[in-house]
């Protein structure tokens, strides 16, 4: 005899998933991974094109080796012996008077270890120029104190984090560490955990600064 029908002539609906009664569902398949962002991308510099920049190329031609611009932000690459003469030029011929900053860069594996960089500020044009130099381990580039009283602070900054002194500066000494501190804390050979251990032990009666 057949089996009877549940009323309505239908079978009882599978539940959902589709399996029967009392069977587990099968899972779902992993959704597939997302893709990683792609890296931006690198961004070159490019020519400056102004009219102090057409200036200062005819004023110091082949001393200037480029003028570019990256993100907005102007600069000249320069020789080293010509750094002082534009920041001259550009202070008295331009109104740049204000001299933001000198730092430095430690390249140690190139022939010229250091890029040194003057960044200077012109409020009636409300911009700003860095000019960069390349310069070997050793070598003595001019003070700027000369052009820039401010400069007397700055340049002691970087001989004391990078060992570059300035030819003619009236006070060439740390500004920072002590004055016997040994080495030079922000070149790249220079442990970000290193402590002149001599100076610690006898200064602070401890064997580590760490």
């Amino acid at each position: 005899m057949a089996d009877e029908q549940k009323p309505g002539g239908s079978e009882a609906p599978l539940p959902a998933g589709g399996e029967a009664a009392g069977q587990p569902a099968k899972p779902s398949p992993p959704k597939p991974a997302a893709a990683p962002p792609k890296p931006p991308a690198t961004m070159a510099a490019t020519p400056w094109e102004s009219d102090l920049a057409r200036e200062l190329k005819e004023r110091f031609g082949g001393q200037i080796g480029e003028t570019s611009t990256y993100l907005g932000q102007n600069f000249i690459v320069a020789k080293p012996e010509a750094a002082v003469p534009i920041l001259e030029y550009l202070k008295l011929e331009a109104d740049f008077d204000y001299l933001v900053d000198i730092t430095a860069v430690d390249w140690p594996k190139r022939p010229e270890r250091f890029d040194l960089v003057y960044i200077v500020y012109s409020f009636p044009r409300n911009e700003r120029v860095r000019i960069k130099t390349q310069i070997p381990d050793g070598y003595k580039p001019e003070t700027a104190v000369g052009v820039h009283l401010t400069a007397n602070w700055l340049e002691r900054e970087v001989f004391d984090m990078f060992g570059i002194e300035f030819a003619g500066h009236p006070d060439m000494r740390r500004i920072l560490m002590p004055e016997e501190w040994q080495g030079y804390p922000l070149r790249k050979d220079y442990s970000i955990i290193q402590q002149d251990q001599r100076w610690v032990r006898e200064n602070l009666g401890i064997e580590s600064g760490q």
